[in-house]
């Protein structure tokens, strides 16, 4: 059966509106992330080593809805938390048109604020979703940046209602085309699994990566435990691009030392590697970002 012009119209509208709900999956297989800016060691985009031949985006860290002058959180309304002396829109620019295969999001939520936890605390569902909506769209236009990474870690909310703000904020800044990809970043702690899975249960489909916080196991996790961990999760958000990673300075998790690499290099020969995260540049800075570098280096190697 043909169609005419105008059914061809019709179609092309469809499937156009189609890929801006369901975007095609990244490259993942070589993709390597960064969190920076988090603690103000005065690291700069600049400072970090990229190879060329994987996609590289960095995380600025954090976007928090919280108001430091008044110690109050802003239901939605997001401000930047992350050293934008060093990392600011016109470094953003410069990291782009610098190096083709960067991209730069910026992360909302963290672990804390001034004087205590950063907590996800909506006054409602459609009054928190406006506020992030808007609020966010702002800082993305500003900063020139390409997405979002959700990482909240506390919670004053049950997780249907966090299920339903964070799904309805990517689905709309995707929609409306602020945002090219979304992830986020669950541990496994049984609060923090149960927002996350029910977002995952309702959204899944439109989160791009898992940036599962491997790092919050203990320091002595060993390979076989790793890749047990790393399995479970895959399991767990089933059908999502669940991706290694690995803290800097050796605080907890898999370390380097102790087979990190020997890990993703075994994940990637059962093709389920589909890249790595470290966090973060401003640990890494002071040892020469030599995991970044080897990080980079596993992930470029041919297939």
């Amino acid at each position: 059966m043909e169609m005419d012009g105008s059914g061809i119209r019709a179609f092309i509208l469809v499937a156009l509106q189609l890929l801006l709900l369901f975007p095609p999956s990244h490259a993942a297989a070589k993709l390597f992330r960064e969190y920076i800016g988090a603690e103000f060691k005065d690291v700069k985009f600049s400072d970090v080593p990229i190879n060329p031949d994987v996609e590289f985006h960095f995380l600025l860290s954090f976007a928090i809805d919280f108001d430091a002058s008044r110690r109050s959180f802003t239901n939605g309304i997001f401000n930047v938390f992350w050293d934008s002396h060093n990392l600011n829109p016109s470094d953003v620019v410069a990291i782009k048109k610098d190096h083709s295969n960067v991209k730069v999001g910026l992360s909302i939520g963290g672990d804390t604020v001034p004087n205590g936890f950063a907590y996800f605390k909506p006054s409602s569902i459609d009054s928190w979703v406006s506020n992030a909506e808007r609020s966010l769209t702002k800082l993305i236009n500003a900063f020139n940046l390409d997405s979002i990474d959700i990482d909240y870690e506390h919670f004053k909310s049950d997780p249907n209602t966090f299920a339903e703000c964070i799904g309805r904020l990517i689905k709309r800044l995707k929609k409306k085309g602020a945002i090219s990809f979304a992830s986020i970043a669950p541990f496994d702690k049984a609060e923090v699994q149960s927002h996350y899975l029910a977002l995952w249960r309702s959204y899944g489909h439109l989160i791009d990566y898992v940036n599962f916080q491997f790092y919050a196991y203990d320091k002595t996790t060993t390979v076989p435990q790793f890749i047990q961990h790393f399995k479970a999760q895959t399991s767990n958000y089933e059908g999502g691009r669940v991706l290694a990673s690995l803290v800097s300075d050796d605080s907890g998790g898999l370390l380097a030392e102790n087979g990190f690499f020997t890990a993703c290099r075994r994940l990637r020969a059962e093709k389920l590697l589909h890249g790595i995260f470290v966090w973060s540049a401003d640990d890494s800075i002071a040892n020469g970002f030599g995991y970044e570098k080897k990080a980079q280096e596993l992930l470029a190697m041919p297939n």
